[in-house]
This record gives C-alpha cells, sequence and structure tokens, in this order.
C-alpha cells in the first residue's frame, strides 16, 4: 500500500510540475503581454517597425554616389534581392527549423538548457530581429537579460503572425550592422565587395552570414583568419543541410577572403565636394517644403532617394584629369618656391607683415580657433597653442603623411598647395554633370565650384563682345586698331582715364575680333566696351546667371570682377544654347522612402541673347582654339622647343580635331588660371590657383590659364570621348536658320574688313 501511495505522489507531483510550468509559462508570457517585465511594441509599432533610413544620392546613370546619414547607413532592400546562396546560409547557421516554428525553436531551447549553451543558442531569427528592432543589446544584469528574453519571445510570437517568413529574413538583414557602417545588406554588399546584394558570391554571402554571429569580433579587416574559419563553419551548416555537396565545400574552404573594401563616409568616394553643396541644397529644401501634416523630412533619417545630374562616369573622368595635372603642376610650384628662390614661400612679392596678416587671418578661419573659442579660451592663448607640436596627419599627392608640427607650420604647409576647381554641364538641359571642387576633400573642404570666387581675367570678355555683336551687330571679320587706347573718365564718372595695355605691352596695328580675342588683346576689348558701355555688359552677365557684384566699370572688360565657377559655366553654356540661359540644375527629383515623388525639377530659362549673337559669339570663341590661346588642344607640343607649354612634364598630346569654343583667362600676377570649352552638348569649365592671391608663379610661362587650366579641360575630354557609353558631341555648333553677319573672314580683304566696321560706326565717337 505505501508503495501505491508513493507511486501516486510521485505522479502527482510529476503532474503538479507539468502544469505548474505550464501556467508559470503561460504566466510569464502574459505579464510580458501586460507589460509587467518592461515596455512592448503596440500593435502599430510591429506593422511598421521604427528604422533610421538613410537618404541615397543617386546619379543620372543610377548609381548611388553616396548617402546622408547620422549613425544608420541603411537601404533597405527587397526578398528579391538577397542572392538564393544568403539565404540557405543563412537558415543552415542561424535557425534550422526556420520555416517550422512559429518564432520560438523549442527543440532549440530545450537543447541550449541542457547542454547550458555548448552545443548552440536557442535564438531564431525571428527572435534575434525582436532584439535588434525592440529590446536592443543584452543586459549584464542576469534577471534583466531573462526578462529580456522573455519579452523576445513575446515578440517574435507577434511578429511572426503579422509577417511572412520572406519579410522577416528582408527584414533581419535589413537591419543588422556589419560595421564600418555598414548597416543592412545593401550597404555591407557595397563596403566590404564594392558589389550590390544581387552580386554577391557564395562565399562573400558566407562571410556576412558568418559576421551575424558578432561583427565586432568576426572583423575581416582585423581578424581575417577568424572570419574564414567562421566562414567554414557556414559552409559546414550547409553541407549538413544539404545545400551544398562536401566536394564544393571543400573547394569553398580553401578560398581567401578577398574584399574590395569602399568605406562609405561623407568624405570617401566620387564627387564629395557636391555631396557636400547638396546637403546645403536639400536642407534649403526641407525648410521650405514641409510634409501635409507640418512636420518636417529628416534628410539622415527618412531614407529619401535624390536624384541628380551627375553622371558617375564624367564625375570620374574630371577627378582623373584634375588628379593627373595638379601634381605635376604642384612640383614645378614646389621647385620655384625652395627657401634659396623664396624666402617668404609659398607667398610671392609681400612683404613679411603682410605674410603675418595672411596667416593670422588663416588661423582665425580654423577649426581650432572657433572651438577654442566656443570653450572661452583667450586670444592670447589661442594663438599660443598654434605653436605646440602636435602630431597630425597631413596631405601629400603621394599620400597621407603622419608627422609632428606646430598647427601654424601646418597651415603654411597647406598654403603650398594648388587649388582645383571645375563644372561641366549640358547647355540644352542644365544639367551639371561633374563637379570637382577642390584636389582632396578630407583635407581641403573649400568648395572651388560655388563657394570659391576669383578674378577671372579674360574669360570676360566674351560678355563684352557677345554685347557689342548683339547691340552693334559686329562681325568676327571686322577690324579694329589695336594701338594704346584710353578710355576718357568723363564717360563713366571717373577721375582718371582707363588706359589698359596689352600682355607685354605688344601692339601690331589692326586686328578682326576673331583674332583679338583669340590673343586676348586688351585694347580691343577697351575699345569695345568703351563703345558700348560697362552697364549693358554687366546686365548681360547678370542676365547670364551671374549673380556675384559686378561693377559698371570699363575694367570689367579685362575681368577684374570675382566670379565662381558655377556662374561661369551657366553664363557661357547660353552661347551653345541658342542665347538662351538654363539655371544649372542638380537634382532632377526626389522620392521618399516609399517611392512617391516630392520634387520634380523644373528648368528656369530665360532667352538673353538672339540666337544669331550667340552663334558669332560661339565662332569667335572657336578662333581661341584655332589658332589663339587655345590652339594647343589642336596639335601636339614640341618638349625640345617649346618647353614651357608643355604639360609640364609630357608634353600636350590632345590633338582634338573637332570644333571647340573655349577662352582662357589669367588674372594679375598669374594668381588665377581658367579654361572654359564647349562642344554642342557639354560646357566646362576649370579654374586653378593658389589659397590666396600671393601664392603663385613667379611667371607666365606656368601662371597662365592655358597651362594651369587648359590641360584638366582636355584630359576630361580625352576621356568622355574615348568613353563609348556616352554621347559627347564632336560635330559643330548648330547654326541658326538665317545669319546675315558675315563669318567667313578668309574671304573679306582687309580693307572690306575694315570698311564693315568703319561703315557701322562714327570714327570720332572711337578716337580714331
Amino acid at each position: 500500500m505505501a508503495t501505491k501511495r508513493t507511486y501516486r505522489k510521485f505522479v502527482r507531483t510529476i503532474w503538479f510540475s507539468f502544469w505548474g510550468i505550464i501556467l508559470f509559462v503561460l504566466g510569464v508570457f502574459l505579464a510580458a503581454s501586460l507589460e509587467l517585465l518592461g515596455p512592448m511594441p503596440d500593435f502599430r509599432q510591429l506593422e511598421n517597425p521604427k528604422t533610421n533610413l538613410a537618404t541615397q544620392i543617386i546619379s543620372a546613370d543610377d548609381l548611388v554616389l553616396g548617402k546622408f546619414y547620422f549613425n544608420d547607413n541603411r537601404t533597405p532592400i527587397s526578398y528579391e534581392d538577397i542572392p538564393a546562396s544568403m539565404v540557405q546560409a543563412l537558415i543552415a547557421t542561424e535557425d534550422e527549423r526556420f520555416y517550422s516554428h512559429a518564432g520560438i525553436d523549442f527543440k532549440g531551447t530545450a537543447r541550449a538548457v541542457i547542454y547550458l549553451g555548448k552545443k548552440g543558442g536557442a535564438s531564431t531569427i525571428t527572435q534575434q530581429l525582436a532584439r535588434q528592432l525592440f529590446t536592443g543589446v543584452r543586459s549584464r544584469n542576469r534577471l534583466e537579460a531573462v526578462a529580456q528574453k522573455i519579452k523576445e519571445w513575446v515578440i517574435a510570437i507577434r511578429l511572426e503572425r503579422r509577417y511572412t517568413k520572406k519579410e522577416i529574413i528582408t527584414m533581419y538583414l535589413n537591419i543588422y550592422d556589419f560595421n564600418y557602417s555598414a548597416d543592412g545588406l545593401r550597404s555591407a554588399s557595397a563596403i566590404y565587395f564594392s558589389k550590390t546584394p544581387k552580386e554577391l558570391s557564395l562565399s562573400e554571402s558566407a562571410m556576412l552570414v558568418g559576421m551575424l554571429k558578432n561583427s565586432s569580433l568576426y572583423n575581416p579587416l582585423r581578424r581575417p583568419e577568424l572570419v574564414r574559419t567562421r566562414r567554414n563553419i557556414v559552409y559546414q551548416q550547409m553541407l549538413r543541410n544539404g545545400f551544398i555537396s562536401e566536394e564544393e565545400q571543400d573547394s569553398l574552404a580553401a578560398l581567401p577572403i578577398e574584399l574590395d573594401f569602399n568605406p562609405q563616409s561623407h568624405r570617401e568616394g566620387i564627387a564629395t565636394y557636391f555631396r557636400a553643396y547638396l546637403q546645403q541644397y536639400m536642407n534649403a529644401w526641407i525648410r521650405n517644403n514641409p510634409k501635409e501634416d507640418g512636420s518636417y523630412y529628416n534628410l539622415y533619417l527618412d531614407g529619401l532617394r535624390i536624384y541628380t545630374t551627375i553622371d558617375s562616369r564624367l564625375q570620374t573622368y574630371a577627378e582623373n584629369a584634375v588628379a593627373a595635372h595638379i601634381p605635376n603642376l604642384q612640383q614645378e610650384f614646389f621647385r620655384q618656391n625652395q627657401p634659396q628662390y623664396n624666402k617668404t614661400a609659398p607667398f610671392l612679392d609681400v612683404e613679411a607683415d603682410e605674410v603675418e596678416s595672411i596667416m593670422l587671418q588663416a588661423k582665425r578661419r580654423s577649426d581650432r580657433w572657433r572651438k577654442m573659442k566656443e570653450r572661452g579660451v583667450e586670444d592670447a592663448d589661442i594663438l599660443a597653442s598654434f605653436e605646440k607640436p602636435t602630431p597630425m596627419e597631413v596631405f601629400s599627392w603621394s599620400g597621407d603623411i603622419d608627422t609632428i608640427m606646430t598647427p601654424t607650420d601646418s597651415i603654411r604647409y597647406y598654403k603650398h598647395f594648388l587649388r582645383a576647381g571645375m563644372m561641366s554641364m549640358e547647355p540644352q538641359s542644365g544639367h551639371v554633370k561633374a563637379w570637382v571642387g577642390g584636389i582632396n576633400y578630407r583635407h581641403f573642404q573649400f568648395d572651388h565650384v560655388m563657394q570659391g570666387k576669383r578674378q577671372i581675367g579674360s574669360t570676360f570678355k566674351p560678355f563684352v563682345y557677345a554685347t557689342a555683336i548683339d547691340q552693334l551687330k559686329l562681325s568676327p571679320c571686322d577690324s579694329l586698331p589695336d594701338g594704346y587706347y584710353c578710355v576718357e573718365p568723363a564717360k563713366f564718372g571717373a577721375h582718371d582715364a582707363w588706359c589698359p595695355k596689352n600682355s607685354g605691352d605688344r601692339y601690331i596695328g589692326n586686328r578682326t575680333l576673331k583674332n583679338a580675342l583669340a590673343n586676348s588683346v586688351n585694347t580691343i576689348s577697351a575699345r569695345l566696351i568703351d563703345k558700348v558701355g560697362p552697364r549693358p555688359v554687366a546686365n548681360l552677365a547678370r542676365n547670364l546667371g551671374v549673380t556675384s557684384p559686378i561693377p559698371n566699370v570699363p575694367a570689367i572688360a579685362l575681368g577684374t570682377p570675382d566670379l565662381s565657377v558655377y556662374e561661369m559655366v551657366g553664363a557661357y553654356s547660353s552661347f551653345a544654347n541658342k542665347g538662351i540661359y538654363v539655371k544649372p540644375v542638380l537634382v532632377t527629383r526626389i522620392e521618399d522612402k516609399n517611392g512617391t515623388i516630392i520634387f520634380q525639377a523644373t528648368p528656369e530659362t530665360k532667352d538673353v541673347l538672339s540666337e544669331e549673337s550667340a552663334y558669332v559669339t560661339l565662332k569667335l570663341l572657336e578662333g581661341v582654339t584655332e589658332s589663339g590661346s587655345g590652339v594647343r588642344l589642336r596639335h601636339r607640343g614640341a618638349e625640345k622647343t617649346n618647353p614651357i607649354f608643355r604639360d609640364v612634364v609630357t608634353g600636350y598630346p590632345y590633338e582634338f580635331d573637332n570644333p571647340i569654343a573655349g577662352k582662357t583667362g589669367t588674372t594679375q600676377n598669374q594668381s588665377d588660371g581658367w579654361f572654359i570649352g564647349m562642344v554642342p552638348n557639354l560646357a566646362t569649365g576649370v579654374w586653378v590657383g593658389g589659397e590666396d592671391r600671393s601664392i603663385h608663379f613667379e611667371t607666365i610661362a606656368y601662371g597662365q590659364g592655358a597651362t594651369m587650366a587648359l590641360p584638366i579641360w582636355a584630359n576630361f575630354m580625352k576621356e568622355a570621348y574615348a568613353d563609348s557609353t556616352l554621347t559627347i558631341s564632336k560635330g559643330n555648333f548648330e547654326a541658326p536658320p538665317v545669319v546675315t553677319i558675315p563669318l567667313d573672314c578668309d574671304s573679306l580683304s582687309v580693307l572690306q574688313q575694315e570698311k564693315s566696321f568703319f561703315e557701322k560706326e562714327d570714327l570720332s565717337e572711337l578716337g580714331f
């Protein structure tokens, strides 16, 4: 009897224990559901889990140029974008019974409890997703950790009820942090392998799946062998689950870890200067375009898609052209500024007190000054900090250098480097195709396309000629005296006459307008602006999109205003667009994260010149590259006889044979070198110079626009023409249906050329 009672007691104990456990588990689940163990996501959060999405910057040829994000560089993908091999690797490694459970793998949980986790954990993919979305990093407090685990079970069950298995896999791979700002599978594929997810190989997929265990530990850059071992475990799991054969496992396991690491930061990649300006552009757009509910888009969290006009191919060629030419030019600049040649290097023709003033201004503009000033540090102490040797990384064209120098020395060191700005756009649409604001964004963040405004020299002269052509119907064949000439002060309210000289003080008699512009003859420009007046010239420039100040004085004929590359390229493009100005376009449309278009660009245009006047101006500009300061575009340089005209070291092997309208520009003391060149469907402007005007070449040989800037344009166009996927024109500029102004100067005698101008004008007004 005692035995029966003992047995019955044992059975009751078992049943009580069983139901006790069941009731306990149900009670725990109920407690978690009632938020007694802490906050739980509500229905709406489960339907729309909040994840931060990076804004994508997309090129005209549909490549991602970069992203805007704070901490999460995340761009979502769909299940169809995930390679099948990755799904197989994920399930085999992380959750073998994924398709058969409802969020909790009880078999795996029991195994984990019995073996204390030594034979694998119990978290399903759905539970891992729940942790990523809602519960966060596991607490070190055991009770809190248990509460988190229970909450993950409850959330996992809820997720399974609301989402399909495919959606859960997609959400998990979209949210996981793979390090190095690789948030989600799309970013990880691009950063580690420079690929889209669909392009990943099985080996690459297995490596990323292996990182899911702990991406900080299994870091392929720091611990490649450990990552390889982990990847091979993924292969073993795939073999066990029948996804690959034993032969495939053996061959795959022998492969090394091969990366094509391409970090996606705001200072890396192509079009960095453009992206920096686009950030300002978008912030202004967001302020002026609230959502329907009155709130504002977040550029860094809302997953916008910005479709830009930048062509990644042309952008790459533009950056290549700058990187190919400036180091060679820099080498000569360094040579000329050695201490034995220039004691105030890199400054030239300045006194010591002026150098001191330039350096003080640079210090006051520095981040060091700004940050210390914000902390309330006195000016004297800030200045003293500039004299303390400091470890730093500095730029060189051979790669960054780790060194120790004072901040004052680093400022002077950086001032030795020549800077560049370059922009290219399609005249007919206004689409900006390339934007290079400097030589290296990490070290030189000032943008010389939009921010930088420098004296433009002779590149302003076409505005003078175009005004004269439009007002007076002048022809490129018309001839004017090339002699010393003064503009009387009474005409423009000045105190003194303005009497510009030609370069080298050279005068050769009469010149046609075509010859005068081709050779940047100052006296002819002076005669023209004296006739038409500076105000109409300034007005023309303003109508062509120039917003910087242009004084109404005759000296503007020689390019005294400070303008940007952005303004100049937009203005020149109007000549190639039949006299119609199109405001440069950077963004064609913006979409929200759901693909809804929230902005569509509308071109801003203005009729400025007659079609005939624009075409005649183009023909004048063609003369610059046919026989003027841009002629080196047409034939190979003779390195031995004309060393100053080499592309500094390799000659100028361009030999373009298609129509090119262009203009060089060189400012006083060779401080700025310009070249703006156009073919029918692409206008490109280049500026090169020092950070300050006192930083320049000593002579015109290296300091002219034809040496400093023109080679960059030429290298860019050579690459653009070599790319068969592009359609850059080599044809003629389109002529108007009727052209009444004579253009064929060879068919007119010198007497006819002079007469054609003299018949139009009163000689006494011209001072002849």
